[in-house]
């Protein structure tokens, strides 16, 4: 199938062979048609399948084919969990757009709001946006929802993670009850199902790859180490292979940071990438990691969340999350697009609880191996860590202007939901 048989416009179809798309991808080949009939669509697609076009491509389609030139509503809003996926996803938006007669703008936290403001005052057809900003601007009176046409709540699963039900209820509430509603997640979880249940009209259902499993491209492989000898089998497996591209997940703010540190001290370029990191610092180190500059990049969960890496050959566990749906999630940053990818786990005894819910979801035994002088500690306990620790990487970032200390982390990861004060900082 191609482009030009799904039903879009001239200028789209120009504006993707621009950018060298000829062939639609599975998630794009299913969720356009009923996007384009203007069906409500709920879609499952993993990271780096191309589902962002899925709903951007005939979002535009639509607008463009009843122009508003004289007075810009925002007649199309794309909620975002993260400001990274934020930025890209808008974007696409812009590439998509350029031969069309529409305008665009993002809006996020953790930067000044008054650039924001003033594009937003100049009238805009789609706004990309993180729920904490736009609600604050909202309550300002400095944006208005009540001519949305199309709703699409991207990363579904992760709003939910983070805690930002409550955010949806109040958008949802703001805009028009005759609207498009499109949602996407790389799960179909009972909460989400719920969830689309409440805004959905029945809604297309469609998938890219069979639910919760695991990218086929990727190698997945354990390592079964000692806790404390983490750090330097990470750096033996790094420099032996010359690996020139790796994300490594860490659970908690702090744990990447010292990663990170130690990394540099073994000659191994490294950044750090979560929530108490600025926007700036953030975006300063995933530039640095693109250009090659930056060697490993070491991130939590949800700063890591839509970040736009094309063809990453390496991620590496350096901590297996508690969430197995997290594991996916997390090797689906390789492996994209057909590419082959390589993910790596190191598995110490307190995680071996959380090493046989992952196999139980994807429905493999993972291939194990022990490297001789990292074994694994014979009297370690298998005991799991304890829940706050394991659940720090939900409140990876910060819930107040100093940024969280690590026994406030501890603190706020015993309730799921984070406090609205944290969930606004994204």
């Amino acid at each position: 199938m191609s482009f030009q048989s799904l039903g879009l416009s001239e200028a789209l179809l120009k504006a993707i062979s621009k950018k060298g798309y000829t062939t639609p991808s599975p998630i794009q080949e299913k969720a356009i048609p009923p996007v384009l009939e203007g069906h409500d669509v709920l879609a499952s697609a993993q990271t780096g399948t191309g589902k962002t076009a899925g709903f951007t491509l005939p979002l535009l389609h639509i607008l463009s084919e009843n122009p508003k030139d004289k007075f810009r509503p925002i007649r199309a809003l794309i909620l975002t969990p993260t400001r990274e996926l934020a930025a890209q996803v808008y974007a696409n938006v812009r590439e998509y757009s350029e031969f069309l007669n529409l305008r665009s703008a993002v809006i996020f936290g953790g930067v000044n709001q008054k650039p924001q403001v003033a594009t937003l005052r100049q009238g805009i057809d789609v706004l990309v946006a993180t729920p904490g900003r736009l609600l604050d601007l909202q309550n300002q009176g400095l944006l208005s929802l009540k001519r949305v046409e199309i709703f699409v709540l991207d990363e579904a699963d992760r709003m939910l993670d983070m805690g930002f039900l409550r955010d949806i209820e109040k958008v949802i509430k703001s805009m028009p009850e005759k609207r498009q509603n499109l949602m996407f997640s790389a799960t179909f979880s009972k909460d989400i199902k719920k969830l689309a249940h409440g805004i959905l009209n029945n809604p297309v259902q469609v998938e890219a790859t069979p639910e919760n499993t695991a990218v086929e491209a990727i190698t997945q492989k354990v390592y079964r180490v000692a806790k404390g000898l983490k750090t330097p089998l990470i750096i033996k497996l790094i420099s032996d292979g010359n690996w020139k591209q790796v994300l490594v997940f860490g659970r908690t703010k702090h744990g990447a940071n010292k990663l990170c540190e130690k990394l540099d001290k073994a000659g191994i370029s490294a950044a750090a990438i979560h929530g108490n990191k600025s926007q700036g610092a953030r975006t300063k180190a995933l530039a640095g990691f693109k250009s090659g500059r930056i060697r490993v990049l070491v991130a939590t969960d949800i700063a890591a969340r839509g970040l736009d890496i094309p063809l990453l050959p390496h991620v590496i566990n350096f901590e297996i999350p508690n969430i197995p749906e997290d594991y996916v999630h997390r090797i689906g940053r390789t492996g994209r697009a057909g590419a082959n990818g390589v993910a790596l786990s190191l598995v110490s005894a307190d995680e071996t609880t959380f090493l046989r819910d992952i196999e139980k979801l994807i429905g493999n035994k993972l291939p194990v191996e022990v490297l001789e002088g990292f074994e694994p500690d014979p009297n370690a306990s298998t005991q799991p860590i304890k829940q706050g620790q394991g659940r720090q990487n939900r409140n990876s970032r910060p819930s107040n202007k100093s940024g969280n200390s690590s026994k406030s982390s501890n603190k706020s990861s015993n309730s799921r939901r984070p406090k609205r004060s944290t969930d606004r900082r994204k």
